[in-house]
């Protein structure tokens, strides 16, 4: 998609601060961090959201989740992180290209969602 962010950024028309690119996967630093490590994991080609995902991408999908893991152990998050898929306007997804953002830190993350 040509007006997608996402997009704008593997086509380098965006910078950003890799944290590791192969032909099928991209991950950058977050530009709003929510934590001293914050970063997202995007396939480069463009799906909307994982509502979006089918069995033919299976294979990407199974690739961009294993990577997780290694990626946020290169971030130095030896202890544990968080991973958030945001998906549609209820999930508050705010860029429809399916990302997933990695999250951690030398402290405990907060609770996920509020409690009441």
């Amino acid at each position: 998609m040509s007006d997608c962010i996402f997009c704008k950024i593997v086509r380098g028309e965006i910078p950003c601060r890799k944290v590791y690119e192969d032909e099928d996967l991209l991950a950058f630093h977050d530009i709003h961090p929510q934590a001293p490590v914050h970063f997202m994991v995007i396939p480069k080609q463009h799906i909307d959201s994982l509502a979006s995902v089918d069995a033919t991408q299976a294979p990407l999908m199974g690739k961009l989740f294993a990577k997780l893991g290694e990626l946020a152990l290169s971030q130095g998050l030896t202890e544990g992180f968080r991973t958030i898929v945001n998906t549609g306007r209820i999930g508050r997804q705010e860029v429809y290209h399916l990302h997933v953002h990695v999250l951690g830190g030398p402290e405990p993350l907060g609770p996920m969602l509020p409690r009441s």
